[in-house]
């Protein structure tokens, strides 16, 4: 399945009764087994329904990191962002891409 942003944004939590998706490096994931990390009030529902690349490569919580751009990333958070990458592999179901 394909979305764009405006459909991604629709799965950041905020309505019960859909679930929670994280897209990294253009493919989404269903987080809401991770509710509790992604959902309202959690520590990274800045992220549910967003491309959260930049973010989880930089480490940052800043809305303006919260975005697929790798433009200027080191290689450091690189490897940082394809641990995040396995992490989410391991734990959550890929269930589409993001539109480019």
């Amino acid at each position: 399945m394909e979305f764009t942003a405006q459909q991604l944004n629709q799965y950041n939590g905020s309505d019960a009764s859909n679930p929670i998706y994280v897209a990294i490096k253009g493919r989404v994931f269903d987080v809401t087994a991770g509710k509790s990390f992604y959902g309202p009030g959690g520590p990274y529902a800045m992220f549910a329904g967003k491309d959260a690349t930049r973010a989880l490569a930089k480490m940052s919580k800043n809305e303006e990191d919260v975005c697929a751009s790798l433009d200027g990333l080191s290689e450091k958070e690189i490897g940082v962002l394809n641990d995040w990458e396995k992490k989410f592999e391991a734990n959550y179901p890929v269930v589409g891409r993001v539109a480019s």
